[in-house]
Formats: C-alpha cells, sequence, structure tokens
C-alpha cells in the first residue's frame, strides 16, 4: 500500500467486516465503493422496510417484543434525525443501510445487531430501490393528470381556434387549436397507463430473499410484503435480488415520455417564432438576449426539449449495465440508483414547466387562421365534396382536385376564390354549393367523425377528459 492510500490506524477495522478482514480498504476503494453520497435519499424507504421487517421479526418470535420495540423507537429516532437535518451521513459505512444500522447501534446498542436476521443487503436494497421506484411512479401520475387538465382547460377555451394542421410541417388541412392540444391529453394518458403498467409488475415485494437464496428462518414474507403495500412477495429469491427491470420500466415509460414532452416544447418553440405567430409566453417563461434588445426567446420549452436527451440517455445507461450480468447481485447494480434518481428529478422539473408554460400562453388566434390561407388546406374538403354530392371516385376526385389547385396557384389565390366558371374549366358538373364547403370554418366543422376537429367533437372529448380527471 502506498503512502498516498494508507489508511489511519484508527479506520483500519472495518465494522462491517471485521470477522473477515483486519485493514480498512484503500482510499480510491472507498470512493468508487460508497453509494452513500446519493443512495441517502432512500432514506424513509430504507427506514420504512427495515421497521415492517422488524414488525415480521417479532411477530413471528424470531426476536424479542422488548428488542423490537427498541429498534422500532430507534429507527423513529434515526427518520427524524434525518429529515431535520441533524444525521451525519458517513462515507465510510458506504451506504443507507450501514449508515442507519450504525446510528441504530448507537442508540438503542447490541439490540440493533438483531435488525438484519434473516435479511440481507441484497433484499434490503432491491426494496428500497423499488420502494423508491413505486413512489416516483406515484409522484408522476399526479403531475401527469395536472398537466392534463391544463392542456384541456385550453383546448375548452380554443376549441373553435382554426390553425392549420401540417403533415411534413406542410399545411394540410384546417383543424382547431384545441383539438392539436388534445393530441397531448391523449399522449399523457397513454404515458400515464405506462406507468401504471410498471407499477402494477413492480409491486411484488423482494424482502426476504435475503442474499440471494431465501433464509432458513421461519419468516413471513406475506406480512412484510402487505405491510409494505405490496401486492405479494416475489415467487424466486434469485430473480427478486437480480434483477431491476421494474427500474428499466420506469425509465422506458419516462423515455417516452420524455420525447412526448419534447414534442410539445418544440411545437411552442416554433409556434412563438416571427415566422408562426400563433402563441406567446409571458416574461414568466421567456427569457431576452443579452446582445439583441428585440429577442423574446422561449428558453422553457428548449430546455424541456433538451433535457430528454438524459431522460432517454439514462434508459440506455441502465440497460447497459444489467445486460451481461450473471446471476444474481453484482456491484454493477449499484449504478442503477444514479439514472432513476436523475430522471425523477428531471421529470420534476419538465412537467412542471410545461404545465406552467401550457396555462401561459395566449394563442395569437388571428395570426393562427390567417396561416391556413396559403397551402389549400381545404382541398381535401373539395375532394370529399366531389365524392359526397357528385358520386365520383375519391381517385378521379383526387386528380379533379389537384387541377383544381394547380389553376389556383397560376391564378395566385385560394381555391375558394375561384369562380365557379373557373372550375367548370376543369369539372363542369361542380356547383355553387362546393363554395359551402371550401370555407375554412365550415371545413372545421365538418369534421364530425369520432375524435374530429369539428369543435363540438374537442368540446365533448374536453369534457369527457375533466370528468375523468376529477
Amino acid at each position: 500500500m502506498t503512502a498516498e492510500t494508507k489508511k489511519p490506524a484508527a479506520q483500519t477495522e472495518n465494522t462491517m467486516w471485521g470477522g473477515r478482514y483486519t485493514t480498512g480498504p484503500a482510499e480510491i476503494m472507498e470512493k468508487i465503493n460508497a453509494s452513500i453520497d446519493f443512495d441517502k435519499r432512500m432514506y424513509a424507504q430504507d427506514i420504512g422496510g427495515s421497521k415492517a421487517h422488524c414488525r415480521m421479526l417479532m411477530a413471528t418470535g424470531i426476536i424479542t417484543r422488548a428488542d423490537g420495540e427498541k429498534i422500532l423507537a430507534g429507527l423513529d429516532q434515526i427518520l427524524g434525525e434525518i429529515e431535520a437535518g441533524q444525521f451525519v451521513f458517513k462515507r465510510a459505512l458506504e451506504d443507507i443501510h450501514m449508515n442507519v444500522e450504525a446510528r441504530l447501534t448507537e442508540i438503542i446498542g447490541p439490540a440493533a445487531g438483531r435488525l438484519h436476521t434473516a435479511r440481507s443487503r441484497n433484499d434490503q436494497v432491491a426494496l428500497d430501490v423499488r420502494l423508491w421506484v413505486r413512489d416516483a411512479v406515484d409522484r408522476a401520475d399526479v403531475q401527469l393528470a395536472d398537466l392534463q387538465a391544463a392542456l384541456v382547460e385550453r383546448a375548452e377555451e380554443y376549441a373553435e381556434a382554426v390553425m392549420p394542421g401540417f403533415t411534413h410541417l406542410q399545411t394540410a388541412q384546417p383543424v382547431t387549436f384545441g383539438h392539436h392540444l388534445m393530441a397531448y391529453v391523449e399522449m399523457i394518458a397513454r404515458d400515464r397507463s405506462r406507468f401504471q403498467d410498471a407499477r402494477r409488475r413492480m409491486n411484488e415485494s423482494p424482502l426476504g430473499a435475503a442474499a440471494l437464496a431465501g433464509t432458513s428462518f421461519p419468516i413471513d414474507r406475506d406480512m412484510t410484503a402487505k405491510d409494505l403495500g405490496f401486492d405479494r412477495p416475489m415467487a424466486n429469491s434469485l430473480d427478486a435480488v437480480a434483477d431491476r427491470d421494474f427500474a428499466l420500466d420506469y425509465l422506458a415509460a419516462a423515455s417516452i415520455l420524455a420525447t412526448h414532452l419534447s414534442r410539445l416544447a418544440e411545437e411552442i418553440v416554433i409556434w412563438c417564432s416571427a415566422q408562426f405567430r400563433f402563441v406567446r409566453l409571458s416574461d414568466a417563461f421567456s427569457t431576452g438576449s443579452s446582445i439583441m434588445p428585440q429577442k423574446r426567446n422561449p428558453d422553457a420549452a428548449e430546455l424541456v426539449r433538451g433535457k430528454s436527451g438524459r431522460v432517454i440517455g439514462a434508459l440506455n445507461t441502465l440497460l447497459i449495465v444489467m445486460k451481461g450480468l450473471p446471476m444474481t447481485y453484482g456491484k454493477d447494480m449499484q449504478e442503477d440508483k444514479e439514472p432513476v434518481f436523475m430522471v425523477r428529478d428531471t421529470l420534476d422539473l419538465c412537467i412542471s414547466a410545461m404545465t406552467g408554460m401550457v396555462r401561459d400562453l395566449t394563442a395569437d388566434v388571428p395570426s393562427m387562421r390567417a396561416s391556413t390561407l396559403p397551402g389549400f388546406a381545404t382541398a381535401t374538403d373539395l375532394a370529399d365534396w366531389l365524392v359526397q354530392s357528385l358520386d365520383i371516385p375519391f381517385r378521379e376526385a383526387h386528380h379533379i382536385t389537384g387541377s383544381i389547385v394547380k389553376l389556383a396557384e397560376t391564378k395566385g389565390c385560394d381555391i375558394s376564390e375561384l369562380t365557379l366558371a373557373q372550375m367548370h374549366s376543369v369539372e363542369p358538373r361542380i356547383t355553387q354549393d362546393v363554395f359551402e364547403r371550401l370555407g375554412i370554418d365550415n371545413s372545421v366543422r365538418s369534421r364530425i367523425s369520432y375524435g374530429g376537429t369539428a369543435p363540438d367533437q374537442v368540446r365533448a372529448q374536453a369534457k369527457l377528459w375533466k370528468e375523468r380527471l376529477s
């Protein structure tokens, strides 16, 4: 051992492995091995799991009630100390589990050593992470419901505000801004369902699997599972400590959500531009330029768009960590926590920012409407009218419409501005009634199919979602 890595004599005995090891780890080993700097975030889950384990040990007679009551009181004291900011976390003790156990020993003495009976740090950490991720899922669900509520409110407000609908970012057909916002309500509903599906799968308790093979003590795994709100204990002890697919489920759902938030953020960026002028964000969600005084930048939206990369990267990180591991536990799996913690923090920020932007934005309805005029947005309405009114096969109607659009292009006008005589030069059977279909408002109102953009459909969908969200 070099002078750089040699530890002082007072620190050489490791209380965790004292019976097997006589010297402490090198400083670099302590740094790479310790996880307390980040896994202390799981203190509530760790203490909650320990209390459930202690109650089970008492109920089964594995430890005495007297020792159990001391342990429970000590754990409550530790929880209070951490929440009050009075607890001193020690890197030498590696992780949240040993920090709590060491403090428990200081408080109640040797009885603290009975808490770890019939338990390993392997099933303990599997439990803690599972509980933490479950809490993160529940938190995301509440936040996403609020984002949906914000979108529904604005969709109802702008149910009749006409804007161009795009494909390939080219004007396609007129839609309403309310309908556009309701699309994200549906996307986020699926995001919530993915989180809820993940929660159902993860809601099995690994506690009692011990290191990997179970335990010879007469534990009651059903009791601890029920105590901690799980549906059941996990059926295989190897699987219980070996996999982190529940964390991958969470990160996968988070990644899809992040892409949806990023898409909405991208649209807000586009809509705020001078070239579009569809929406405006207030000073609360905009920034200026250090050199260009005219600038009004939608930075909050840009940051939501950018942070999606972090979330997707976290999923990739954990997939790579897990892909080559043999059964059961490897210290590689310590790398599961930081990506998960970071993703929850990122989602917290991004969902809150997006909810704020949706509630803050103001639509420029005249500008949206004006943007529907270039690009022949009602061409499909003309083709549909030819089919419905003249009984022309759609492919033929499509061809006729294309010719009329070409004629309008040559005359520098919209198809609704052509005269009937000009249309007759392409298709003599067209009647004056066609102009009732070609107006932007008429086009939007005609889309009455379920899920369509007609204002009445938008209001109906908004009403349904308000009822669901309430």
